[in-house]
């Protein structure tokens, strides 16, 4: 947990198409990139805590042409102290814990998940498809009394509609096996490390970064919950939040290991032990080469 993540991407074109770069945690602290396929210029930053989805005064947009013709490289340093973005070396936002919404600092370890989803599905919630956002000092992209959010419904016959991922880079600011949650309170201090430590700084952040960042400008109201679309992990075995405060239960991650028992092309009755090691039955017959001793004369 903590650490500095770097993906050169270009995002996916689309009205109603949402490119993500996600880092989310287990108990939903969360740090985004959002790109919307109807706009070729702009990028949305955001963050939550604990998965608190009763307001949206978090995110913002900020300048961003052409990400969807051409590469550019998109940057989150994260440490107990501040959260850094940057796009191709050059930070447009920075937040301190200090400054977050109170509780909403995320600070438990993250996955990352990069993809591209569908915003503009029938099937999401009107606020998602459709909603007003002020940018700029007016109403983006206008189109009645509200504008929308995805930029309206996907239309899935003029797929397909493709993220391009170049390179992922991350560097995880922490050491160890697996982690633990030592307590109920959600603080990175009490995240356990097995077989190592938490790191609360890494050799990436920049102190100045808050001070050089713009102000945000742009507020989005109305983006969609913070687990919704591929955000969510319908794999995970942990419980997802249906409460805030979320109270989360103790909880290990560690890697899972499958014995392997047999190899395809073995013979019948043949087995591979717990080692690894390829076992005959035992009831197989021992085959021996004859040895014939040789004399010279």
């Amino acid at each position: 947990m903590f650490g500095h993540v770097e993906v050169v991407l270009k995002a996916a074109p689309g009205v109603g198409i949402v490119s993500s770069m996600v880092l989310q945690s287990d108990d939903l602290d969360e740090i985004d990139y959002e790109w919307l396929g109807a706009d070729n210029t702009q990028v949305q930053s955001n963050y939550f805590g604990k998965g608190q989805t009763t307001t949206y005064n978090r995110g913002a947009f900020h300048p961003d042409p052409n990400n969807q013709n051409a590469f550019h490289t998109y940057t989150v340093d994260w440490t107990a102290d501040q959260i850094v973005w940057q796009i191709d070396g050059k930070t447009f936002r920075a937040l301190t814990q200090a400054n977050a919404e109170s509780g909403q600092y995320p600070q438990t370890p993250m996955q990352l998940k990069i993809g591209v989803w569908s915003g503009g599905d029938p099937s999401n919630a009107p606020g998602t498809i459709r909603e007003s956002i002020l940018t700029k000092g007016y109403v983006y992209n206008a189109l009645t009394t509200n504008s929308e959010w995805a930029g309206g419904p996907t239309n899935y016959g003029g797929g397909p509609y493709m993220m391009q991922v170049k390179s992922v880079k991350a560097v995880d600011y922490s050491s160890g096996t697996q982690y633990t949650y030592g307590d109920t309170s959600g603080s990175w201090q009490s995240i356990k490390s097995a077989g190592g430590t938490v790191g609360s700084t890494g050799s990436n952040p920049d102190a100045s970064a808050a001070a050089a960042a713009p102000s945000i400008t742009a507020i989005s109201n109305g983006a969609p919950i913070p687990f919704s679309g591929t955000h969510g992990d319908t794999t995970s075995t942990y419980t997802t939040p249906d409460v805030y405060p979320w109270v989360p239960g103790p909880t290990t991650l560690q890697t899972a290991t499958t014995p392997v028992t047999s190899i395809p092309g073995l013979p019948s009755g043949w087995t591979v032990n717990p080692s690894g090691k390829v076992v005959p039955p035992s009831a197989a017959p021992v085959s021996e080469t004859p040895f014939y001793p040789c004399s010279s004369e």
